[in-house]
């Protein structure tokens, strides 16, 4: 639960910015704080913000896609992974769904460009911590396009917020078909070794020791999410 600030009730957001460039950090922040958002940390390599992120504990994070030593999706996964009630909002400077929607995938709850208003900013952060979706009106075309096309029994659908990799989400919609290892090999062009190495780490983050098991869990998520299982 955030604070409270006692001057006029609103909650005290706390917030971390990641970003490599330090003049669009310090606009951020300036922005950030006239909005009375407190900048507890700052993060110029997608490393540091996980680092700074599970350290500092904030309600937020700030985050550019482009960074050094590891980019800002791998660095929200590792984030959401280890403490899912840490809000992560994407920024970039490219108006790319795809990458939105990748960033998404990854945990983060929002994904937005830099080219939008700064001062929508504040109130976005302060959207995603209650819950709302900060995404462009693009995005979310994108969201319902891909949901259309989507086969009838939910195949191939992922819940935007997930601890699966993409990979991951591939190997188990085959492995809902009925299919072998070495027929998810040949599928998608892995090693049959790879592939046990993906039904592995899915067993363990779905807590699952069977394949029938990983194919329920899968199931659940789905519904869980809204989605057709």
């Amino acid at each position: 639960m955030i604070d409270k600030d006692d001057n006029n009730e609103q909650p005290v957001l706390r917030t971390i910015i990641a970003d490599d460039d330090p003049l669009v950090r310090r606009l951020i922040r300036d922005t950030l704080q006239r909005a009375d958002v407190t900048v507890i940390a700052e993060a110029s390599t997608g490393r540091e913000a996980v680092e700074l992120a599970l350290f500092y504990r904030p309600d937020v994070v700030v985050m550019d896609f482009m960074m050094p030593e590891m980019d800002g999706i791998e660095a929200t996964r590792r984030i959401y992974e280890h403490d899912p009630s840490i809000r992560v909002v994407m920024l970039t400077g490219a108006g790319d769904e795809e990458l939105g929607l990748r960033g998404l995938r990854a945990g983060a709850a929002g994904y937005l460009s830099k080219e939008v208003e700064l001062d929508a900013l504040p109130r976005a952060l302060r959207g995603a911590l209650e819950g709302e979706a900060a995404i462009s009106r693009q995005l979310a075309m994108k969201l319902i396009e891909r949901y259309r096309a989507a086969p009838t029994g939910g195949a191939g659908l992922r819940p935007v917020r997930s601890r699966l990799t993409d990979r991951e989400w591939e190997v188990l919609d085959l492995l809902s078909t009925g299919a072998t290892t070495d027929q998810i090999a040949k599928t998608l062009v892995l090693s049959s070794e790879t592939v046990r190495s993906h039904l592995k780490n899915l067993y363990r983050k779905l807590e699952v020791n069977s394949r029938e098991e990983a194919v329920r869990a899968a199931s659940r998520l789905r519904s869980l999410s809204g989605l057709p299982a």
